[in-house]
């Protein structure tokens, strides 16, 4: 008898165990590296767009930690979301005698971004730009920017309005692009869109992925897709548009996953 419980107990141990073995593993939270939010701590807009997306995120918010700090940061982060603010400093990209023609600046920031950016390459980090994100992208990889398009670019759009919230353009997707698939093949759409410079030069490596209707760039991505890690951005604010747009549910959602599956990566 004893023998026989020895044996019951036996089984049920195993079967137990291999239950255990079936169940999933719990997922890991991602961690998603903002460059910068506004000032009020209330505010969280791209943090919120993400979280509409997925429950599974922890936001850090970079710009407060100092350079080294957020570096250090970034290194656990499985994804870098560069946001929209003030114009980057003329001086990265040779057109210092224009600073004039500019608005504020944030040199600091400026420094910090372009570290960002490159370790997040080097690291192979998933990265999203957003309006200045997209610009300073492109200065990173040895890009220009039309300092003022209502001066320098024969524009038919009203690029940036005084209620930007509201300011609606079309745009006009590349076809074949990785933005369009990432889109469901969407061909044009209007976006919420509020700067007055833009890519005159494209930076090395890169592609325009969208137009504004007066052929302004208005998203880039890597043109060779297979040798560097994922990176997009556009010129336009997605965080600002509704929930299910096709031109900013879709680029949030790959954005998260092409962080789950760097997560998943050895460090």
């Amino acid at each position: 008898m004893k023998n026989l419980t020895t044996f019951v107990l036996s089984i049920v141990l195993a079967i137990a165990l291999f239950l255990s073995s079936c169940e999933p593993e719990k997922q890991r939270r991602l961690k998603i590296a903002i460059s910068k939010e506004k000032s009020v701590a209330s505010t969280t807009k791209y943090a919120d767009w993400l979280l509409r997306h997925s429950e599974n995120i922890d936001n850090f918010i970079l710009y407060p930690m100092g350079i080294d700090s957020a570096l250090e940061m970034l290194s656990t982060c499985d994804g870098l979301l560069l946001t929209g603010g003030e114009d980057v400093f003329p001086g990265n990209y040779g057109k210092i005698d224009d600073t004039s023609r500019c608005g504020s600046f944030d040199t600091y920031r400026d420094s910090l971004e372009f570290a960002l950016i490159e370790m997040a390459i080097e690291y192979g980090i998933p990265i999203f730009g957003v309006c200045r994100g997209e610009q300073i992208l492109n200065i990173s990889q040895g890009g220009t920017l039309y300092i003022d398009i209502p001066t320098d670019f024969d524009s038919t759009i009203a690029h940036r309005q005084p209620d930007w919230g509201r300011g609606y353009h079309p745009v006009r997707l590349v076809k074949g692009s990785l933005l369009q698939k990432i889109c469901d093949e969407t061909k044009q759409g209007d976006v919420v869109s509020s700067h007055h410079q833009g890519i005159e030069i494209l930076g090395e490596g890169l592609v325009i992925s969208s137009y504004s209707s007066d052929s302004l760039p208005e998203a880039i991505e890597w043109s060779d897709t297979l040798v560097h890690p994922y990176l997009m951005a556009v010129q336009w604010h997605p965080e600002a548009m509704d929930t299910l747009d096709p031109l900013s549910a879709p680029l949030a959602r790959k954005f998260l996953q092409e962080a789950a599956e760097y997560s998943m990566t050895e460090k």
